[in-house]
């Protein structure tokens, strides 16, 4: 792989790691309610989630899918389906409790945060995407190495930004109603990310 093109999907890796989108949007909610440490999972569950898409797709997932779209079609609404589901455990999870910095429930595991890769929209959209474009045709198996492990280097910091993010506002959300209202924003913003889907039926 030239280096430029590895300088663009580094880029690449980046922005589509960074930017706002469902995994963020929980990982800043459960920094907020659960703490860093107790997030770690869920972090770690993103990063082999996303190595584990990345590499079915490029090694002839893409394929099938593109030979019969209706499997596509039925992840993408089991996505959907999964996201509401996690919007609605978030707008009813128990405020933070008194002194003790932790709210009820519990935070997603490294199983459940690497599962929901393969039903999260955004994920597709990115596996596909740079397996479509970064990937080399006389060196393919090792570019499609390269394009997994560089998303799953990049995935650990991004993850742990937003998770810090929610962190630092643990304390301005000590209050129940705040944190009570935090939580329904972020309830709320995961089933925004469904619009390009819910576009679909319009």
């Amino acid at each position: 792989m030239p280096l430029e093109q590895f300088g663009a999907l580094v880029v690449f890796a980046i922005v589509m790691s960074a930017t706002p989108g469902p995994n963020n949007m929980m990982l800043l909610t459960s920094g907020v309610n659960f703490g860093f440490r107790r997030t770690v999972p869920h972090m770690l569950g993103i990063s082999l989630g996303v190595m584990s898409l990345l590499l079915a797709i490029g090694f002839g997932l893409h394929e099938i899918l593109t030979r019969w779209p209706a499997i596509f079609t039925a992840i993408k609404y089991a996505g959907a389906a999964y996201l509401l589901w996690l919007a609605w455990l978030i707008a009813t999870s128990a405020p933070l409790k008194d002194g003790s910095g932790t709210s009820g429930g519990r935070p997603m595991t490294w199983l459940e945060a690497a599962a929901f890769q393969w039903v999260n929209p955004k994920a597709w959209v990115m596996a596909v995407g740079a397996m479509a474009t970064y990937t080399v045709e006389s060196a393919y198996a090792l570019t499609v190495l390269i394009v997994a492990l560089v998303f799953g280097f990049v995935c650990g910091p991004a993850t742990g930004t937003w998770t810090l993010f929610g962190v630092a506002l643990r304390r301005w959300l000590s209050d129940p109603v705040l944190n009570r209202a935090f939580n329904l924003a972020m309830a709320a913003a995961l089933v925004a990310s469904l619009w390009p889907i819910a576009a679909e039926w319009l």
